[in-house]
């Protein structure tokens, strides 16, 4: 996850989001999709981080026995 501050960005494209949470470009294109945090204008796409920090809290895992 990210730090939240004043001066970060809220909106990112593709490759900076898929860098910022070290994965691959595809995954995170498939993730800010399912996460329907995804703004199309004209042809660049923006993705709202705040979003994908919500979505990727529905993963959590809170089962003590993984983490034994």
């Amino acid at each position: 996850m990210r730090e939240h501050n004043k001066k970060e960005k809220r909106f990112v494209r593709y490759a900076e989001g898929a860098e910022m949470y070290s994965m691959g470009l595809s995954k995170f294109q498939e993730l800010a999709k399912d996460a329907k945090a995804c703004y199309k204008l004209n042809h660049m796409v923006l993705v709202n981080l705040d979003l994908i920090d919500e979505y990727l809290e529905t993963f959590r895992i809170t089962d003590e026995d993984f983490y034994k």
